[in-house]
């Protein structure tokens, strides 16, 4: 069968969505599981977008060993030279660089001529020949460029070297017949096109991203862009394990597979959505909590004859399973080590004895432990650098009749003791987050808070999520807890040590001009 090659930009393109800002350790531990899942290249940044991203870049590229690293370049020098830098120490480095080539762009965005556009990008190409291998161009809203230019763009491409040449739907405004006519005509009209993989970047502006993608590989597309869970500027990008799991179910049809580790999707899809703090909602194509869930009679009936009435695929071909384990305050360490590694994770005996002492005090508030609760307490983030504020206590206190009053103790990196502070607010929610802002010191505008349970039940762990401004500084931050007041101090506490750590290591990444959109 035809080998279908997986290009993932989550660490680029996903990090773009709107309120997601992934740190170096987040990015590198990402990393490491693209690498379990088999990807085989993976857009680690935008290097010239600031040193923090270069930096991030160069830490995914010493890290990743089976897997091909890539940077992103917009068609200048500086940006080449900017790749060059992030990828030293790769094992398998590549440029990505790219020019937006539709009128619509040329016109508006560029101010060029269609010549001017066609000789930067031969130009970058060429200066970028001198110190990459492996080059891949793209075409920036390629999908509304008119055809015979189009054509022009990828043969100039060829002509100078690129090995691979992307044909991105920007904007996510074609439909399948229109995006995998494209492919087939630069297949039928471009001399030496069967030197180079043509590639695949859809987004999912019109709900269309997957069905273009596997219309470009109908049409000879060679490798697919996109994106774990499908995260993305605007409405996101294709979902690579969609693609994965289109092609391996109906491999009849489509006589293409990937080479990806099937039973690694589930645990990518949790790591990704934990990390970026965008949840899968339960609908969601092979990752969501409903995907293999069966709840009409009918359908409950058929599953009991004959699992394949109605699932085409089993959960435990993307990692999901069927039966839970039930740990308790009882279970000792033996059997809290087995099931992690029953998971996937093995920890060193110092993270082992730390995640023990979460789970024995989870425990003692949970009559049931279930695997979801482990996950979200062994993902539950670590800091890059020691804590600027460490929540030391919490009480609050709320009557029908009388505003609600919180107090708190937090202790800030370098002073002895803690700070503490009294406020009330509208709400208790509202009560801690004044009563914190009074004990830092910090002046910040709260911009979202969601919360949600992590398992079943009254006693489930509550995961809160807030995302708060300072500046232009936007940043998220994440509580686990079972009691949802202490979750949401967690949380912004989380929000303020990031926003400390942009001080101390600016990434620039939000703060840089948005480049690329496809």
């Amino acid at each position: 069968m035809r080998k279908i090659h997986i290009f993932d930009t989550t660490l680029r393109d996903g990090e773009q969505s709107p309120g997601v800002n992934l740190n170096t350790r987040e990015k590198v531990e990402i990393a490491h599981q693209l690498e379990k899942l088999g990807v085989d290249r993976m857009e680690a940044g935008f290097p010239a977008a600031s040193p923090g991203d270069l930096a991030a870049v160069n830490a995914v590229a010493r890290a990743v060993k089976n897997a091909s690293v890539v940077g992103l370049s917009r068609s200048r020098q500086g940006d080449i030279d900017a790749v060059r830098e992030a990828l030293k120490g790769a094992v398998d480095p590549c440029l990505h660089v790219f020019l937006a080539t539709s009128p619509i762009h040329r016109q508006y965005k560029l101010k060029m001529e269609k010549h001017q556009v066609l000789e930067a990008a031969q130009s970058a190409i060429r200066y970028a020949k001198k110190y990459f291998s492996k080059i891949e161009f793209s075409l920036e809203d390629a999908g509304r460029t008119e055809a015979d230019f189009r054509a022009e763009m990828v043969a100039m491409a060829i002509r100078e070297g690129a090995y691979v040449i992307n044909i991105p739907d920007t904007v996510g405004y074609l439909n399948p017949e229109e995006y995998g006519g494209i492919f087939r005509h630069l297949k039928e009209t471009v001399p030496g096109i069967e030197k180079v993989q043509l590639s695949a970047h859809c987004h999912d502006d019109l709900g269309m991203a997957t069905a273009n993608t596997l219309a470009a590989i109908l049409n000879g597309a060679d490798q697919i862009e996109g994106t774990i869970n499908g995260i993305g500027e605007r409405a996101g990008n294709t979902a690579i394990e969609e693609i994965a799991m289109a092609l391996e179910t109906r491999s009849d049809y489509f006589g293409a597979k990937t080479s990806l580790v099937l039973s690694e999707i589930a645990r990518t899809s949790r790591l990704v959505s934990k990390l970026t703090g965008m949840n899968v909602p339960g609908n969601k194509a092979i990752v969501g909590a409903n995907a293999f869930a069966h709840e009409s009679g009918i359908h409950q009936d058929g599953m009991l004859k004959e699992k394949t009435t109605y699932e085409i695929m089993s959960p435990e071909t993307v990692g999901f399973k069927e039966s839970k384990l039930v740990l308790g305050k009882h279970s000792g360490r033996h059997a809290f080590r087995e099931q992690l590694l029953e998971l996937g994770y093995t920890l060193e005996e110092e993270a082992l004895n730390e995640a023990f002492a979460k789970f024995k005090d989870l425990a003692d508030k949970k009559k049931e432990i279930t695997d979801d609760d482990l996950l979200a307490l062994l993902e539950e983030r670590l800091p890059d650098a020691p804590e600027q504020y460490r929540l030391e206590s919490l009480s609050f206190s709320f009557a029908t009749e009388e505003a609600p009053t919180a107090k708190v103790q937090v202790s800030v990196q370098g002073e002895e003791g803690s700070r503490a502070a009294e406020s009330g607010g509208n709400g208790t929610v509202d009560s801690i987050y004044n009563a914190i802002d009074q004990a830092v010191g910090e002046e910040v505008t709260l911009v979202d808070y969601s919360i949600q349970a992590v398992t079943l039940g009254k006693d489930a762990l509550g995961e809160v999520h807030v995302t708060m401004r300072q500046g232009d500084t936007e940043v998220r931050g994440r509580g686990v807890s079972t009691d949802v007041l202490e979750a949401s101090a967690r949380a912004y506490i989380d929000a303020l040590n990031r926003l400390a750590e942009n001080r101390r290591v600016p990434s620039g990444r939000k703060g840089a001009e948005k480049v690329w959109e496809s």
